[in-house]
């Protein structure tokens, strides 16, 4: 009988944890007034952001404002949120720019599995370095990297400069937190759907 105490416990420490987890990532994700905001407003709300976003990149790695000029379309998503307890999700929304002009608002989503409590917040940048894969990206209903493309997370060198091999593939991403320029990330899996805005 005692026995089984310990394990009781243990069994509501646990459930307890979680449900406290469940609340954080809750907090981070409910509606605000941000969300009851007019299309227009989103819209403004992302351009801005993505205008910020774009700024800090180019401080982080001055060389990628040569690339973003070189790309055919160039979608920015300036906060996706990701927070996880054992599974984890990240969503963000964000503007595809083409020849500099607002061409499309999309929503990124994406899942993991692994132990890292808290949220987190990033930027992230696709880079479409060819018409042809611009094309098929703005053609797709529903896009999900890995299945649908590759995407080449840019690795910049001790130098500062990125690495030329990743720079000449047909599409290119960045990935930006508080700390810098993330090395070593995947986007695979990374589901990416034109929204209504």
């Amino acid at each position: 009988m005692f026995d089984s105490f310990p394990r009781l416990r243990r069994a509501g420490m646990a459930a307890a944890t979680i449900g406290v987890a469940g609340l954080l990532f809750a907090g981070c994700t409910t509606t605000s007034p941000k969300s009851a905001a007019s299309a227009t407003e989103q819209r403004q709300s992302i351009n801005s952001a993505a205008n910020a976003s774009l700024g800090k990149l180019y401080e982080a790695s001055p060389q990628s404002k040569e690339l973003i000029a070189r790309a055919k379309g160039v979608l920015i998503f300036p906060d996706v949120l990701s927070g996880s307890f054992f599974i984890g999700a990240e969503h963000g929304k964000g503007v595809l720019r083409v020849g500099g002009a607002n061409a499309g608002y999309y929503s990124t989503t994406a899942g993991s599995i692994g132990f890292q409590a808290g949220a987190q917040s990033k930027a992230m940048f696709v880079l479409f370095m060819t018409d042809d894969a611009l094309n098929k990206f703005r053609n797709s209903n529903g896009w999900t990297v890995g299945a649908d493309a590759t995407v080449a997370v840019v690795n910049i060198g001790a130098n500062g400069r990125i690495d030329t091999n990743t720079a000449q593939q047909p599409i290119v991403g960045f990935v930006l937190n508080n700390g810098g320029l993330m090395a070593g990330v995947s986007l695979e899996g990374t589901k990416i759907s034109k929204i209504d805005m």
